[in-house]
């Protein structure tokens, strides 16, 4: 079994991660996490898919990542580590797990970078057409790149602010929802409920539909233990940022969908080709809607390039800190891991390029490895804490600030509620292949990681 590296406070010449976060970034990274570009602009497919029942699927895969949320938050806060679930499957489950666990979320969140570069280009090139998209790619690039170089507390002032403006816009569109259907905002009337007369208007395949896109719209919450790592109170952080998930996620997910479907006609052609936020703004008169909302969509993906950028560099530099990969990648200087920000912002540039270069095989291969990563991440998580918490209550339960509901139990029912989305998935055309590609990645990494744990056996 390994001895997971714990994260220690820096030494005095910066050659050790630093503890440069304070509480009210990680607050508002907990609260900003949340609210991803996949919620304003995926959710539309999943309205046109499952209707009123959308609310129902973003439910039941919220009370699935509430689960993995809170398992993840007992170990963290146990074992602060900026490997966060990767240094626990380490110690867990053995190297291999780590390895595996860590290497394809460090893969998932560097071609995220590259796709979230590319649909803020696309905003801004709307804005100002003739101006090429790889340039202002580029731009987001160098900008999130350097404020990564720089010390910490730079991501988290760019995350704070960043997440305020988020937090701030999806809070007046709920105010202003609730009182549109309340028929207490003046100049709209309230549809009552007229537009939720058809609960499941495709019947049961349209709310598999809906239930797999909402599972990926809660993509990036881990990252708020990844920063707890650095922050001033490591275990405080973490506690605070896992009690408060569920009401985060009922409030800004479940809530502004259930506000769109009454407002909106679930099979409105806006709802996919505006987006549903912003067919719901139109509904309500508001000048400008469109562009009020692209803005916000800006913000939501450079939000995503910096945390992205962030998060792959602290988990490339705890697997190579483990010994899990190249030396050089974990090297720190100034309390930061430059050379793992560089190679992580690199490879989400080259996704860029693939994307022009070879969009039809290359760069669709590429994603659909990654399409299944986050159920990977979450069944090491689960599985982990099994482990780890029996361990902890016999040796350690000082450390267990945050517990898991209903231990073992829960545990087991996240593990069930993970595997019937992969039984989904393989039913579904689009994503068995997104199944399969991660299934491939996933038996080559840990094949990859067991014969690394054997030859460091050995020697």
């Amino acid at each position: 079994m390994s001895n997971t590296t714990v994260t220690t406070p820096p030494k005095a010449d910066g050659s050790s991660l630093s503890h440069g976060l304070k509480q009210r970034h990680l607050s508002m990274i907990a609260l900003g996490g949340v609210i991803g570009a996949g919620l304003f602009v995926g959710s539309g497919a999943g309205i046109a898919a499952a209707g009123p029942s959308i609310v129902l699927a973003y439910t039941l895969s919220g009370l699935l990542v509430m689960l993995v949320m809170r398992m993840l938050g007992e170990m963290s806060a146990a074992y602060p580590s900026s490997g966060s679930f990767s240094a626990h499957a380490e110690r867990a489950i053995g190297p291999w797990a780590g390895f595996t666990a860590g290497w394809s979320f460090w893969v998932l969140l560097c071609t995220a970078v590259g796709l979230e570069g590319i649909g803020a280009a696309k905003i801004v090139t709307g804005w100002l057409p003739g101006t090429p998209e790889w340039a202002w790619v580029a731009l987001f690039m160098v900008v999130f790149c350097a404020t990564n170089l720089a010390a910490v507390k730079n991501f988290g002032e760019f995350e704070f602010w960043f997440a305020a403006l988020k937090v701030g816009a999806i809070s007046l569109f709920l105010v202003l929802g609730v009182l549109a259907v309340a028929g207490v905002l003046p100049g709209t009337d309230s549809p009552g409920g007229a537009n939720l007369t058809e609960l499941l208007p495709n019947g049961a395949e349209g709310l598999v539909i809906g239930l797999l896109a909402s599972v990926f719209a809660y993509g990036g919450l881990e990252t708020v233990t990844i920063a707890a790592a650095e922050s001033e109170n490591p275990v405080r952080g973490v506690a605070s940022a896992v009690r408060t998930a569920m009401w985060r996620i009922a409030l800004f997910y479940i809530g502004s969908m259930a506000v769109i479907v009454t407002l909106v006609p679930w099979d409105s052609p806006a709802v996919v080709e505006a987006g549903p936020y912003v067919a719901a703004l139109d509904r309500l008169g508001i000048p400008g809607a469109g562009q009020l909302m692209n803005v916000v969509v800006l913000v939501a993906l450079l939000s995503a390039m910096n945390a992205n950028i962030y998060g792959a560099s602290r988990i490339g530099y705890s697997l190579v800190e483990r010994g899990q990969g190249p030396k050089v990648l974990g090297r720190v200087s100034g309390g930061v891991p430059r050379l793992a920000v560089l190679a992580s912002s690199v490879f989400g540039f080259l996704c860029v390029l693939l994307s022009y270069w070879r969009p039809d095989d290359v760069f669709s291969w590429l994603l659909n490895m990654i399409g299944a990563v986050i159920l990977i991440v979450w069944i090491f998580i689960a599985v982990s804490q099994l482990r780890l918490r029996r361990r902890l209550e016999r040796e350690a339960p000082e450390r267990l600030a945050v517990r898991m509901w209903a231990f073992p139990y829960l545990t087991w029912v996240a593990l069930a509620g993970m595997a019937a989305v992969f039984v989904l998935m393989a039913r579904e055309p689009d994503t068995r292949v997104q199944l399969y590609s991660t299934g491939g990645m996933t038996l080559f990494l840990s094949a990859v990681g067991y014969a690394w744990q054997r030859a460091r056996a050995r020697t």
